[in-house]
């Protein structure tokens, strides 16, 4: 590289700064922008960027970086290989042309996420995520006045948060236009600085915000040409470092950035500035200590891809992640009567409101989809959690349908959006909770990633909620029907063999004579329904066998009817593990999964015969777990018995 693009190439000259960061032929402004906002804190910016790389010294072509994914850190590893075009960098380049730290951060970004393609287009909450492991949200311009957001921006900025802001463009037209004041519609923009200036009128809070592009700047009052600096004093031009080039970097007043943009995006490195004040990061509350718990898990479909609660009979099939929180310890508060007596009932009523949030714990949930701009494109799902109330009784227990049917959420994350996070902080009393996360569609395959954050001393105890440990068989076999009685024994008298005993064929006739006419049975699930009998080995039934098999068909095709609420002659995914517990048989969800992929064959719809051959397969397996002359179940639990058979 260094010969072909430049002779004196240096991986960074002198300092690192936001004029190190130029937006070359590739719609990557928000990923710059962030990456200019990360030059602004040397402590965040060198887990980022390790230090003592070079382009000259112990120079070996390759250089490594690091990048938050979804709970870890991950290093990633490039050569300096970089797209030019006329001998010029052709993507993100430098302003001093020959220093290329910014370019190869760009290069390893792009191979985490999947190619330079993928970088077309974002959201710069993603890239401030992946370069702080923190939390990022949006703040409205219009959400506070001009001078409470200074306060709020200037705050942020000292606790290290990364800033960014934008113009909303109303369409993809207007994405890209310059307004009359110099300004991109649509266009990520740095927030690296706020400072104070005196001036004739008084003192002008000012913001310094960087366009990635490098150019393009704003031309109101306070920019790098305006003459309201002609009234400012040399030593404060230069305490602010105010630089009159066209770098992409300026100054502009408050009161105008209110009035101009319309959202700020912050990254917050914990989340002590977002859950303890109406204000982002407000300098009020001292930093406490928060404990992290963090699962990943996936959207399997048809097992625990269920979509949003609009789709009641899958919904409950999400992941379920149980919340344990437990009351602050706090110190003892003397009883005073007298005092409780002088209070008048307002006030009574606003102490023990005080006195119930007290006790409350405060949590913040993340829900993060993963690697979801690969391939070249950008491919968000729509995507939600709900927090729900677990009672006493309840607690421990696998969680159906018709607890999420019958209760309403505490807590949520809004509407289902396309954003790789969607987050919220809640105040929630004491007590065991359930926290789903879904899609707004079912059957959609992701992997996704969540987090909680809860101040210490809520006793937090979130972990994987998995349903029924064990396994339970407790199928009654159904009486036998006078009808059914007299026609086994009409068939056996008349096609029964010298042995008394049907064969498959023989089976099949009369097992399709006795079901409707959607739910017939091949050949094949007679065969399988035949072996799971003691039959010696051989492929045929007694009478004696034949009248409860028939009978227990006759129950499978009810309960089969339950669930097949479109007459199809199927039953969805999500309903197996219903149709199975009306079965008498209950499975852990693992067990479940397994056994649609088998008997579903990766279809979303069962049939009959496959909901026949799974019922009759774990009635044979059950029935082999529990016998003594086993010795593959010694010691072993039997879901992990079940999974190992389930798998071979």
């Amino acid at each position: 590289m260094r010969l072909e693009i430049s002779a004196n190439a240096v991986f960074v000259e002198d300092t690192t700064c936001t004029t190190d960061i130029c937006q070359g032929q590739l719609g990557d402004c928000w990923l710059l922008a962030a990456l200019s906002c990360l030059t602004m804190h040397p402590n965040l910016f060198v887990k980022v960027v390790p230090p003592n790389q070079s382009l000259t010294e112990s120079y070996a072509g390759i250089f490594h970086f690091m990048f938050w994914q979804y709970g870890e850190w991950v290093e990633v590893v490039v050569d300096d290989r970089l797209p030019v075009r006329e001998g010029r960098l052709l993507f993100s380049y430098s302003c001093t042309r020959n220093e290329y730290w910014s370019a190869l951060v760009e290069k390893a970004y792009a191979k985490l996420i999947g190619s330079y393609g993928s970088l077309k287009g974002g959201n710069i909450s993603e890239a401030m995520e992946d370069f702080t492991g923190g939390i990022a949200y949006s703040l409205p311009v219009s959400s506070h006045t001009p001078r409470v957001m200074w306060k709020a921006l200037s705050a942020a900025l000292s606790r290290g948060s990364l800033l960014s802001c934008f113009i909303q463009a109303s369409n993809y037209r207007e994405i890209g236009t310059v307004t009359a004041e110099g300004l991109v519609k649509g266009h990520a923009y740095a927030i690296t600085d706020t400072d104070t200036v005196k001036n004739p009128d008084g003192e002008a809070l000012l913001l310094r915000l960087r366009n990635p592009w490098g150019f393009v700047e704003y031309s109101g009052p306070w920019s790098d040409k305006s003459k309201d600096w002609d009234d400012v004093d040399a030593a404060e031009k230069k305490r602010i470092e105010l630089k009159k080039s066209e770098d992409g970097e300026f100054w502009m007043n408050v009161e105008d950035f209110t009035r101009l943009f319309d959202t700020v995006e912050l990254c917050s490195v914990n989340p002590e500035p977002i859950v303890d004040g109406e204000t982002p990061d407000s300098p009020a509350a001292p930093t406490s200590a928060w404990t992290l718990s963090s699962h990943k898990g996936s959207w399997v479909s048809g097992s625990t891809a269920g979509g949003s609660r609009s789709y009641r009979r899958s919904f409950w099939k999400n992941p379920q992640f149980q919340l344990v929180l437990a009351e602050q310890d706090k110190e003892e508060e003397d009883d005073d009567e007298d005092e409780d007596e002088e209070m008048t009932p307002e006030e009574k009523m606003v102490a023990e409101k005080q006195k119930k949030k007290a006790k409350q714990c405060t949590v913040l949930v993340e829900l993060l989809q993963k690697d979801r701009r690969k391939r070249n494109k950008i491919n968000f799902l729509h995507i939600a959690f709900h927090i729900y109330r677990v009672p006493p009784e309840l607690q421990g227990l696998c969680l159906d349908q018709s607890f999420f049917s019958n209760q309403h959420p505490v807590g949520r994350s809004g509407k289902y959006q396309p954003l790789r996070a969607v987050w919220r902080k809640v105040r929630l009393d004491p007590g065991n909770y359930v926290i789903l996360a879904s899609t707004y569609r079912p059957n959609v395959p992701a992997e996704f990633f969540l987090r909680v954050f809860s101040k210490t001393g809520n006793n937090l105890g979130t972990q994987d909620f998995t349903c029924s440990t064990g396994f339970l068989m407790v199928m009654s076999m159904p009486p036998v029907l006078p009808e059914d009685r007299k026609r086994v024994q009409k068939t056996f008298d008349e096609v029964a063999g010298p042995d008394d005993k049907l064969n498959a064929k023989e089976f099949m006739k009369l097992v399709n004579s006795v079901l409707d006419k959607d739910y017939q049975l091949p050949l094949e699930t007679c065969r399988q329904l035949i072996f799971g009998e003691e039959t010696g080995g051989r492929s045929s039934l007694t009478r004696e066998q034949t009248e409860p098999v028939l009978a227990s068909l006759r129950s499978l095709q009810s309960i089969f009817f339950k669930f097949d609420q479109d007459s199809s002659g199927t039953m969805s995914p999500f309903e197996l593990s219903l149709a199975l517990q009306a079965a008498g048989v209950q499975c852990d969800g693992h067990v479940i999964q397994l056994l649609w992929e088998r008997f579903g064959s990766g279809e979303l719809h069962l049939p009959f015969h496959g909901f026949v051959a799974c019922v009759s397969r774990l009635r044979k397996l059950f029935a082999l777990f529990k016998s003594e002359s086993n010795p593959e179940i010694k010691g072993v639990e039997i879901n992990a018995w079940l999974l190992r058979l389930l798998t071979v």
